[in-house]
């Protein structure tokens, strides 16, 4: 390796590096601030906490890798260019594709550290996030509950006075609120002088057992008039055994499958492999309803179909003419209770098939991300280092407003098109690459002016316009 390559790839990986721990850093730090409320006030201690950002770090990766790259590049590119150092390399003719030799193979390779990381790392580390966070009171069950003020645990309101032991698992001067299933407010209240809590890693249910307590619970009449005297009944217990759900807890739902988010935490073989079975699924389901509707309405799949018709033998206009007025209502009825419940079953399955194929366009965009973060370091790469060369400014301040300002821009394109595919309105191969496609020829058009040392707006060609209005209006003294 030649000392001119030595030199740009130790200026870019010094600047790179320096630049992909503070941006880690400050996006660390928005993980801890989204998460606060998961955090805070639960009694996690450091080792805990800890865990919990390690596994939410590697999300972070597709959003810091490009934008380090981009901000690099524009940062090296543009000190060598405002110290006169590229004016020097060209009288050596050195081109600006030979100064970059060596920095396309490092992210040539980034790209596929980038790609393997994306497709193994990642997908492990979420699903070890979500776990995570799902069995945080499983690990230590205690953390559902917080001292002195109510926790929403499934369909109970706790609240305790303090909490003992090795774990936090003794509780005493408990209060609990039992929401109502069909959202009417509280209904029961339970009091206990102290209990216990009991869990296990294998179960998604904590067992609460209480001690010396009451139970409250009002009681609605069937009369009207007497609901204004509020009875209510009321029971004691010398112990009394409450099972809580713990897939309510921190709003994850292990059983709903928009919470479940299965598709980020595959890899490329494994998303193929559920891809097919979803679209077999959705084609399955398809057929089967259309046969089923079919039966309905009395329409068979065979294509011979011949209908017996008696020669000599005309149909009415009106068919109901034939039937007595107690039989036409009868018809009409059947045929309207008939289309009712068709136009139901439609609905129905057209709402479950959009669900499905929103479930198939979050996998497609899934595989294709893996892809694109790939891309995108070359992407930012061809945009950065002939942008640098261009604006001629290095250090921290002309490159960071263009870099946040291409970065934005392809982040909100991305997830625009992310979004829209997500709801069917796109394909989702094309919502996936669609920052890319955007801004690809800016990358084209930025390395053509760079290579041929022309400026980033060419100001001739744009006041040329206003010169020749100005010489109309102003003619010069002949």
């Amino acid at each position: 390796m030649k000392i001119l390559d030595k030199y740009l790839l130790k200026t870019f990986l010094t600047t790179f590096f320096t630049v992909f721990i503070i941006l880690f850093f400050i996006f660390i730090l928005q993980s801890v601030w989204l998460f606060i409320a998961e955090l805070a006030g639960k009694d996690l201690d450091l080792p805990m906490v800890l865990k919990f950002l390690l596994f939410a770090m590697p999300r972070i990766i597709p959003l810091v890798l490009p934008l380090s790259v981009l901000l690099a590049s524009i940062m090296t590119f543009g000190n060598l260019a405002e110290n006169y150092e590229f004016a020097a390399m060209k009288s050596a003719g050195i081109s600006l594709q030979r100064a970059m030799k060596s920095l396309i193979i490092f992210i040539s390779v980034l790209s596929i550290v980038a790609f393997s990381f994306a497709n193994n790392v990642i997908p492990y580390a979420e699903y070890k996030f979500i776990n995570f966070r799902r069995n945080i009171a499983q690990l230590k069950p205690a953390l559902a509950i917080a001292e002195g003020q109510f926790s929403d645990v499934g369909l109970y309101s706790i609240k305790v006075n303090k909490k003992s032991g090795v774990n936090g698992n003794t509780l005493t001067g408990i209060t609990i609120h039992k929401k109502s299933a069909m959202g009417e407010g509280n209904k029961t209240v339970i009091k206990a002088k102290d209990g216990l809590l009991i869990s296990s890693e294998q179960s998604n249910t904590l067992q609460m057992v209480l001690n010396d307590g009451y139970y409250y619970e009002d009681v609605i009449p069937k009369k009207y008039e007497d609901r204004s005297k509020f009875p209510f009944a009321k029971s004691s217990f010398k112990k009394y055994n409450i099972n809580i759900d713990l897939s309510k807890l921190n709003k994850v739902n292990v059983d709903d499958a928009s919470i479940s988010n299965t598709n980020t935490m595959l890899n490329v073989s494994e998303l193929n492999y559920t891809l097919d079975s979803l679209y077999k699924n959705r084609n399955n389901e398809i057929i089967s309803f259309s046969e089923n509707i079919n039966q309905r309405v009395g329409i068979k799949r065979s294509t011979n179909v011949v209908l017996p018709i008696k020669k000599n033998k005309k149909l009415p206009d009106n068919l109901l003419s034939m039937y007595s007025n107690e039989k036409k209502l009868t018809v009409l009825n059947y045929a309207s209770s008939n289309i009712e419940n068709n136009l139901l079953s439609i609905s129905g399955t057209k709402n479950e098939l959009e669900f499905k194929q929103k479930n198939i366009n979050g996998h497609i965009l899934a595989f294709y991300d893996k892809f694109v973060i790939a891309y995108a370091c070359f992407l930012m790469f061809f945009i950065g280092a002939p942008l640098g060369a261009i604006i001629r400014k290095g250090g921290l301040g002309l490159p960071i407003v263009f870099a946040v300002l291409i970065f934005i821009t392809f982040h909100f394109i991305n997830t625009f098109g992310k979004r829209i595919s997500q709801e069917n309105g796109l394909s989702p191969i094309l919502g996936a690459w669609m920052s890319s496609l955007i801004l690809t020829p800016l990358a084209i058009l930025l390395t053509y002016r760079a290579t041929n040392d022309i400026g980033l707006i060419n100001m001739d060609i744009i006041m040329a316009p206003f010169q020749k209005i100005y010489q109309k209006i102003f003619p010069p003294p002949k």
